[in-house]
């Protein structure tokens, strides 16, 4: 195994953490003793723990090793169609808390990134932090116009960090590969890279503040739901300053109640507006547990923390339409077909297998009212049936079931005579109705015919090109002698098709000269010139087309 000198302290570190947490198999496989020069006696040192899960040595790996590691386990944690469920439920319980860096650390950070004196942007800074996590921490100020702000300030020397982790994970993925096949089936490359690409995002603030203000657009016109506004003046890739919200979180129900707040109106608000930003615009808050969400006076509901969204573009929102109009028939083939176009089936897997798992799950279900069914339980047994048949799902569709779960706790904690897929009911028609929409169909079909004509008008360049291959010898086929009858057939039906659209080409570009000739001519003597071109041209297509028909070759 080739190590980077100036990595070499850190792979030290993970392989510490493994062996110490009952993994130094994996550790000298990968051949780290040979390479960082560790005495070979640890391994036998550090055994499994006792009476820990593997899900458990696996959390305090990533515990140990910090940030970037606590980050990957998160991340994770939303997998639950790749993990086993007992891992995910460890992985759940990673805490993102370090200590806070010094008020005067933050302050010289603000001046660095604004580039001005502190006192000429805030006329108040509050040395304790309101919290602090790995990559950042948030202090309230007060900008010299009187607004009063939330400021999250980036950890000092977090981002050389978090890069140098993402290069060892990289290098640990690419060796773990050549030596467990676990780790390709668990798709653990693709893990990382996705984890990369939302770690490297999160590093740069404005990414927060564009998924704010985005979202912040679908309620402008909605006074009950309140999104912070951005300060761009105040904002950089380190720095976020944002509105201050005043209010109670959501997880202090008590106190929420002691208020006289109403948690069933609090509830419903917060439903609506989560499936409003799913079903209808696409674009949505992924993590809305109860520290992200507050409840503001006159019982107005505010989102914060928008570092994690999903995404629903036209496609996918039609394809988990098709998925719940399956689910509602019952139709498992339906359901397989929804999947295949929502993720990617694998090749070779065993449909009859796939198909039992799916009728089982429906029959479980079956009788059950929707207003009745969980869909914590209902998308767990589904992304079950995914990891089984390892069929990959697209991370927006499991940030999806994430924020749902996620959102049938808080509902739960609230007020739990709600049901989510009850509200959810007339959304999924709207759903179904726009899959159906007329405009939108009339686009789709508008579309299919324009990549028709461009394939038409393309077809002689290719023919030429193909022509060439053949005068030059250089087209080879391949085939089995019983096979030879079966290939020419085709290769007769190609040629026709191939035929029949070089005439409509033609029949095209002969009606264009006639039509234009005919509008620049002066016709002195009345002669219907396109009438008449049409009429032949007509008669040649339909006598070609019966031609190649009676010919059985088509």
């Amino acid at each position: 195994m080739a190590v980077r000198v100036q990595n070499a302290g850190r792979y030290r570190d993970i392989a510490m953490a493994l062996m110490r947490h009952g993994f130094g198999y994996m550790v000298e496989e990968m051949g780290f003793f040979q390479a960082l020069s560790l005495p070979r006696r640890w391994i036998m040192r550090e055994g499994i723990p006792e009476s820990k899960s593997l899900g458990e040595r696996i959390r305090h790996v990533l515990e140990d090793l910090g940030p970037t590691f606590v980050k990957l386990g998160q991340l994770a944690s939303t997998r639950s169609d790749l993990l086993p469920a007992g891992i995910v439920q460890e992985l759940t319980k990673l805490q993102d808390q370090v200590p806070a860096f010094s008020s005067e650390t933050a302050k010289g950070i603000l001046e660095q990134e604004l580039g001005v004196p502190l006192e000429q942007v805030l006329s108040h800074f509050d040395d304790t932090p309101l919290a602090a996590a790995s990559i950042g921490q948030v202090h309230i100020g007060k900008l010299v116009t009187g607004e009063k702000v939330a400021i999250k300030i980036q950890r000092p020397g977090i981002a050389p960090i978090i890069r140098r982790d993402l290069d060892i994970l990289r290098d640990f993925v690419a060796l773990a590969e050549r030596r467990w096949e676990w780790v390709i089936r668990y798709q653990l490359r693709e893990m990382v890279e996705e984890f990369a690409d939302s770690l490297l995002a999160e590093l740069d603030y404005s990414h927060e503040g564009r998924n704010t203000e985005k979202v912040g657009q679908q309620f402008i016109d909605h006074p009950q739901i309140h999104i912070p506004k951005i300060y761009w003046d105040y904002t950089s890739a380190k720095v976020l300053t944002m509105e201050y919200m005043d209010g109670i979180m959501l997880n202090q129900r008590e106190v929420l109640l002691n208020r006289g707040y109403e948690l069933k109106g609090i509830a419903q608000k917060l439903v609506d507006s989560m499936l409003n930003q799913i079903f209808i615009e696409g674009f949505f808050h992924a993590d809305p547990h109860p520290g992200n969400l507050m409840v503001m006076k006159d019982e107005t509901l505010a989102y914060l923390d928008f570092g994690m969204v999903g995404r629903l573009h036209g496609d996918m929102k039609e394809h988990l339409a098709s998925l719940i109009i399956a689910l509602m028939r019952k139709n498992t083939d339906s359901m397989v077909r929804a999947i295949d176009k929502l993720g990617m089936i694998p090749e070779g897997i065993n449909m009859s297998v796939l198909h039992g798992d799916l009728d089982r799950l429906r029959d479980e279900y079956y009788d059950i009212p929707f207003s009745r069914i969980s869909i914590g339980k209902a998308l767990s047994d589904l992304f079950g049936v995914a990891q089984r048949h390892q069929i990959t799902l697209p991370p927006d569709i499991i940030l999806l079931g994430k924020a749902l779960v996620t959102l049938e706790g808080v509902i739960e904690h609230l007020d739990p005579s709600i049901s989510i897929i009850d509200m959810a009911e007339p959304f999924g028609r709207k759903l179904v109705r726009e899959k159906f929409n007329t405009r939108r169909l009339r686009g789709k079909v508008f579309s299919g015919v324009s990549d028709l004509v461009e394939s038409i008008i393309e077809l002689p360049g290719q023919a030429r090109l193909l022509t060439s291959i053949i005068s030059k010898g250089k087209l080879k086929l391949e085939v089995s002698v019983p096979e030879v009858e079966q290939v020419m057939k085709k290769l007769d039906q190609i040629s026709n098709r191939l035929s029949f659209s070089i005439v409509l080409l033609a029949f095209s570009i002969l009606m264009v000269g006639l039509i234009v000739g005919a509008a620049l001519s002066e016709q002195k003597w009345n002669i219907p010139i396109v009438e008449i071109g049409l009429a032949v041209a007509a008669l040649m297509v339909v006598w070609f087309i019966i031609h190649i028909i009676r010919s059985g070759r088509f």
